[in-house]
């Protein structure tokens, strides 16, 4: 167990190290997108990488649908995390740091944003309670991103280009390579001592994305390993340990996009990353998996109804996740413990599952999904 939670703790270190080459190059890239533009595509994208990987490494590491019961895990317990916890901790970093109390949110943006999520949870969720995941499945699923693209391209295409200043970060001073190597200081190693341009943005861009890619591949292997040892099934670990692993860049890009004042940004990256997990990091290795092997992907029965409940939860945290920020001009400190609040009903939730006799509140949140479950299978049926 303990050479699992080793591997787990190197991957979010990994992860970590590797997302602020992300950020300098993202900012850069996109700063003279409109506002929220930037966010929901090249930021939402970007720090979106590990789940995507991370699905792909679950499907084609294993090798089987079961497999792909822990990028299930990873993207919903994620998309919990980056709906929840990186709103709250948007308000309350400032709130600590002293800079404000509340944060005032573009409307526009969270419709847009969110009708787009909203639509993504349920075609998803209409093909995971058929128990059987089709290649076309995959196909509207990455379709349905696309569209969004599209519907991004175009108002950026009507808009004007960012009237905020874009504030060049100081060349990054000169470090030796072995030491750069050793600390994973990519921005050193990449720039060298160089302001950031184009091309180096792009470079930056790409090995943090390689980087990135070990990271979320020893993710997988030390969860694969600690449900091993726990005798504790892949989407129970992955719904909270790995999610939580693989929103480090979404929590580290939207803190620093709020400090600098771009909230829709900030925003808009939470909710976009969510987009880019249900419809591409989920829509695409579902494509990938049957026009490899043939067969489509029918998973197994005791864990469909596991995911199935926390799927429920999902949707209906998303429709009070959006409710809360929708409502009042504000987005303030009290919303901010509120979707806290509903995130740790989830982890009661997982608790319940994965220890037999735990009592508490988590056992009728458990019995609520299921009866929400049971009937939306009643209404597809």
């Amino acid at each position: 167990m303990l050479a699992s939670i080793i591997f787990i703790s190197i991957s979010c270190i990994i992860i970590w190290r590797s997302s602020h080459g992300f950020e300098i190059a993202s900012d850069f890239l996109g700063r003279r997108l409109p506002p929220g533009i930037k966010g929901a595509t090249l930021n939402a994208v970007a720090s979106s990488m590990p789940e995507f990987l991370t699905t792909m490494f679950f499907l084609f590491y294993l090798r089987d649908a079961d497999g792909f019961s822990g990028g299930l895990g990873v993207t919903s317990g994620s998309a919990l995390f980056n709906l929840l916890i990186i709103p709250a901790l948007v308000v309350l970093m400032l709130f600590r740091c002293g800079k404000r109390k509340c944060v005032e949110l573009n409307k526009k943006v969270l419709l847009r944003e969110g009708s787009v999520l909203l639509v993504s949870q349920l075609i998803f969720v209409g093909f995971l309670f058929s128990g059987e995941l089709l290649a076309r499945h995959g196909l509207i699923l990455v379709l349905v991103y696309l569209l969004y693209l599209g519907l991004l391209y175009a108002i950026t295409r009507k808009r004007q280009k960012s009237k905020r200043e874009y504030v060049r970060p100081d060349a990054p001073q000169k470090r030796k390579l072995p030491l750069a190597l050793l600390t994973l200081d990519l921005t050193s190693m990449v720039l060298n001592g160089r302001k950031v341009n184009t091309l180096r943005a792009w470079v930056l861009l790409g090995l943090s994305m390689l980087v990135m890619s070990f990271g979320t591949w020893l993710l997988v292997y030390g969860t694969d390993l600690f449900g091993e040892i726990t005798n504790i099934p892949l989407i129970f670990v992955a719904v909270v340990f790995s999610a939580a692993a693989t929103s480090v860049p979404d929590t580290i890009i939207s803190i620093k996009d709020s400090r600098k004042g771009n909230y829709d940004d900030a925003i808009s990256n939470a909710l976009g990353s969510n987009i880019f997990d249900i419809a591409f990091a989920l829509g695409f290795p579902i494509l990938l998996y049957n026009l490899i092997h043939g067969e489509s992907m029918v998973l197994n029965q005791d864990l469909l109804a596991f995911t199935k409940e926390v799927w429920v939860f999902l949707l209906l945290a998303t429709f009070l996740a959006l409710f809360i920020m929708l409502i009042g001009k504000k987005f303030t400190r009290p919303k901010a413990i509120m979707m806290l609040g509903i995130y740790l009903l989830f982890l009661f939730f997982v608790g319940t599952q994965v220890k037999e006799g735990f009592s508490g509140i988590g056992l009728p949140i458990g019995e609520f999904l299921k009866s929400i479950a049971d009937w939306i299978g009643t209404l597809l049926n």
